[in-house]
């Protein structure tokens, strides 16, 4: 337990009685650093899915062995703070008696609830009790500056992407809802299913429409307040589902075979955390603004993406030219044009600092421009975004389709 401490295993929080476990990997791992952006992996919120579980054991041991020794996990730890909750439903893990591959009574939690059905909803009124689970994981976003994230879970070999829920506006028409940032959802979602080769080709029995192992999480199935797409809208988290084997509860003798196949992706998939563009925002006198929008141009979020409390943004970008736009209110927009190269740099996102041509701290931006509301903000939402509206051609065939099918 002596490298567990040292790197900064901590019971986080206490759920029913139980400890939800939070390690945090990284230099100085209990203190934010100032440009080292923040990663985390939660995996057995459904209690019976148990393969991430012990993927998160096997991948806690060997960064914490292959510090100092591997030079890419060094260099990686060195430049990331990386969170790992192995069980976010811990009840649920031990309410499993008799394992299954399909259903276990420890799906849920020990109130009965679904924890990937208890957060707020973005595109419908989600009307359940908050579980405790739930809102320690909200709480924890909120002390955070989470820039990527994943959750695994099992019961097939796909790597799903938001929006799990959705409205017009954001495709579901056309059996799809896509995010302002699909190309890069789309792009992480293939970082980790092309380095699993099982996932890759869909080895489960059952059919699916799954393109090279990934999916959009609505295209697949509608889900109401699920956690990725909480993490993306109030969090300012890009957050993908990771389903991991067939099987949800394989037997023991299969785990080092899923480890073999997943390592390398998991790895991966970290250090997507240091794409786009990452920097502080100042004013004139170099104080840093925290609470100030900072958004793209043509790719702007419901929720509006702000600065924490140290004036840090983060913006996840492939590779190209960008418009960055940041809004203090009572202010015209400040534009700064960025290009993204196409290799991230030495476990860095491209760095670029602003300095806003005002004088003094902002102090009224909080009380003037208040985070957003936990409430269906797309509700309201009419239309279709650039991402989502089809070609004529594909309405044609849809509606020749409905005409004489």
């Amino acid at each position: 337990m002596g490298w567990f401490s040292s790197l900064g295993l901590v019971p986080w929080r206490v759920i029913q009685g139980r400890n939800l476990w939070v390690l945090v990997v990284g230099r100085s791992p209990r203190e934010h650093r100032i440009g080292i952006p923040e990663f985390k992996y939660v995996a057995n919120m459904h209690g019976d899915e148990a393969v991430g579980r012990e993927l998160l054991l096997h991948l806690i041991e060997y960064l914490v062995t292959r510090d100092g020794r591997d030079p890419e996990i060094t260099n990686l730890i060195n430049s990331t703070r990386i969170h790992i909750m192995p069980s976010m439903n811990p009840d649920g893990f031990e309410a499993v008696v008799k394992p299954d591959c399909f259903y276990n009574d420890g799906r849920d939690n020990s109130n009965l609830y679904d924890l990937n059905r208890n957060f707020p909803d973005a595109f419908e009124l989600n009307n359940v009790t908050r579980q405790p689970e739930t809102v320690a994981v909200m709480t924890w976003l909120t002390t955070e500056t989470f820039v990527l994230s994943a959750n695994l879970h099992g019961g097939a070999l796909v790597a799903s992407y938001p929006f799990d829920n959705g409205v017009p506006a954001t495709g579901t028409l056309y059996s799809r809802s896509l995010t302002p940032d699909d190309d890069v959802f789309q792009y992480l979602a293939n970082t980790y299913a092309s380095r699993n080769p099982d996932m890759k080709r869909n080895s489960c029995r059952i059919k699916t429409g799954f393109s090279n192992g990934i999916v959009n999480g609505y295209s697949w199935y509608p889900l109401k307040g699920g956690m990725q797409d909480y993490n993306y809208i109030w969090a300012q988290c890009f957050e993908i589902t990771l389903e991991l084997s067939c099987c949800k509860y394989p037997r023991k003798e299969k785990l080092p075979s899923f480890w073999k196949d997943n390592k390398d992706s998991l790895i991966e998939y970290i250090k997507q955390v240091h794409i786009g563009v990452k920097g502080q925002v100042f004013d004139q006198n170099e104080t840093p603004l925290s609470n100030v929008t900072v958004e793209v141009q043509d790719r702007k979020h419901i929720c509006p993406y702000r600065t924490n409390k140290f004036g840090e943004y983060y913006l996840l970008l492939l590779p190209g030219s960008y418009v960055i736009e940041v809004t203090v209110p009572g202010h015209d927009p400040h534009l700064t044009k960025v290009t993204i190269p196409p290799k991230s740099q030495n476990f860095s996102a491209l760095k670029k600092d602003i300095l806003l041509p005002f004088r003094g701290q902002l102090d009224h931006i909080t009380e003037s421009n208040p985070l957003c509301p936990r409430i269906p903000l797309y509700s309201e939402l009419q239309g279709h975004s650039a991402a989502t509206k089809p070609s004529l051609f594909l309405f044609l065939v849809i509606l020749f389709h409905i005409l004489f099918k």
